[in-house]
């Protein structure tokens, strides 16, 4: 008798998709990973809710079709992050790169509603990371948000290490100087 995919690893739970062709395995890979991904794409789009949905169903199906191509050199959520950051970024590219186009909060609500100052940071944040390039927000949402190394987040843009250096460094001063503006 076989284990219950739950109490599988992930490389165990692949190789039953791969050698049995297991969607029930598949499907439990999704459901362990399917709100860090979520979560990624979230960030990446501003707060856009069925955005980051589609986007993290073209991730999974793109994960599905591609399985076979997981060397297994990095964690497999490594890998999904990667997936997802490149249908954010094709994604993008196919909205010719117009800055996410968020409200303020006094657009959105009106004046007599009350907000803690903890959830109007964290609004004020998501409209600052609206304006960065993409490219740079994704670097600072994986280090920071997602809480993978400099050399993970690397890997996961595929793209030189000083790169993913500079784009976090950019990121951060054009958050610094955005926030410093900010009465």
């Amino acid at each position: 008798m076989s284990s219950p995919p739950e109490t599988l690893s992930d490389s165990e739970l692949i190789t039953r998709v791969l050698t049995r062709d297991d969607r029930g395995a598949f499907g439990e890979l999704v459901a362990r990973h399917q709100s860090a991904v979520r979560g990624l794409l979230r960030r990446l789009t501003g707060g856009d809710v069925a955005q980051a949905d589609d986007l993290a169903q073209e991730t999974f199906l793109r994960a599905y079709r591609g399985l076979r191509g997981y060397r297994g050199g990095a964690k497999f959520s490594s890998w999904l992050y990667r997936i997802a950051c490149n249908a954010y970024f094709s994604h993008d590219r196919g909205s010719r790169n117009e800055p996410l186009a968020l409200p303020t909060v006094e657009e959105e609500l009106p004046s007599a509603v009350y907000l803690p100052d903890a959830l109007l940071e964290r609004y004020d944040l998501e409209r600052a990371l609206s304006t960065l390039k993409p490219r740079e927000r994704a670097a600072l949402v994986l280090t920071y948000a997602n809480e993978l190394t400099h050399e993970e987040a690397a890997v996961v843009l595929d793209c030189p290490l000083g790169t993913l250096k500079t784009h976090v460094a950019r990121a951060k001063e054009k958050l610094r100087r955005r926030f410093e503006e900010t009465p």
